[in-house]
């Protein structure tokens, strides 16, 4: 017997188990496809914690119906249909997009902008996003796929064209397969697929961003973290470009373009605030636990810096709540220095 007739056997048995009620044969089955189902379903929320709820209801749920799935597709398609759905409900249910009062204290909040309605975006830990890379045929490059700006663009669609455009574009799935997981017809996905592509082209960067890792993106994030723990907001303001965009999901204000966000910077460092910076990565792009100094010599979590880059400068910056800290690995608080 070959190795992958062996496989077949294996898999065949885990099958008929869990179709018996074995958990330990379903988790088997279901445990290769937990990270890409997880970092699907985030695409299609823009909401790590969301993302977490639509993968245990579709385990649940795959679990419950495990019985009556008759391979018409492979299992990984059949998951995916169950994911893409559960996603879909998630997206129309009502009290999703809860914004928050404005919590950065003794600064002003900016107007709102028109960017504002995306609050429930969060980020994602680059070590997830690692284990799901896009399909064979897929349209975008891994790292756009899951970046910041692409989050936000998927968010602004309609759900149906979201869900058509992650599973063509992203997983490579065909028109064909992608119909029967939404049960409508080919036409219907690729009409639905020519507004999403058209949608998104109109939102897409135009500045070429370092390559991960490159001494060029490394040159970049090492100037903003020192400016940023010395408080100079002379060398903060010269890495941004002249539309830069600052946001704070859950928090429904933004700031736009240099002097503005230059203000927003010597207002965060008044009253002799001070930062630690701790690096890590989100979304494909360099990011940074953010650490107020106290008087005891301790620093306490208060966010999450996420940076956009386009070309030598900083295009976007997303402040996170101190809560997502832990999805990082990064401590609540550091100790004295």
């Amino acid at each position: 017997m070959t190795d992958e007739e062996g496989d077949v056997v294996a898999t065949g048995d885990l099958m008929a188990a869990a179709r018996a009620g074995d958990g330990a044969a379903f988790r088997a089955l279901t445990g290769p496809y937990r990270a890409e189902l997880q970092v699907h379903c985030y695409r299609m929320l823009g909401s790590f914690q969301d993302a977490e709820d639509a993968l245990q209801d579709t385990l649940l749920a795959a679990w419950q119906g495990i019985g009556a799935f008759q391979e018409r597709s492979s299992l990984r398609t059949w998951l995916y249909r169950i994911a893409t759905n559960r996603c879909l409900n998630a997206r129309r249910a009502a009290g999703r997009r809860r914004a928050k009062e404005w919590d950065v204290p003794d600064v002003e909040p900016p107007e709102p902008s028109r960017l504002g309605e995306v609050v429930w975006l969060q980020p994602c830990p680059d070590a997830l996003l690692e284990q799901a890379p896009p399909g064979p045929e897929a349209r975008y490059e891994q790292r756009e796929s899951v970046s910041l700006a692409f989050l936000t663009a998927l968010q602004l669609l309609p759900p149906r064209q979201v869900a058509v455009l992650v599973l063509r574009d992203v997983l490579g799935f065909r028109a064909t397969e992608t119909a029967r997981m939404l049960d409508t017809t080919a036409d219907s996905v690729n009409s639905a697929l020519a507004r999403a592509r058209a949608a998104l082209e109109r939102r897409r960067p135009t500045g070429r961003s370092p390559a991960p890792g490159s001494a060029d993106e490394e040159a970049i994030v090492a100037r903003f973290a020192h400016a940023w723990e010395s408080a100079d907001v002379d060398a903060l303001v010269r890495l941004l470009t002249d539309d830069v965009f600052i946001s704070m999901p859950p928090i429904p204000f933004e700031y736009v373009g240099r002097a503005v966000a230059g203000r927003f910077c010597a207002d965060i460092f008044a009253a002799g605030r001070r930062f630690d910076l701790v690096p890590t990565r989100a979304n494909g792009q360099p990011a940074f636990g953010a650490y107020l100094r106290g008087t005891d010599g301790s620093s306490h979590g208060t966010g999450l810096y996420v940076l956009s880059l386009a070309g030598e400068r900083i295009s976007a910056l997303a402040r996170f709540e101190s809560t997502v800290l832990p999805w990082f690995g990064l401590p609540r608080t550091l100790p004295s220095r």
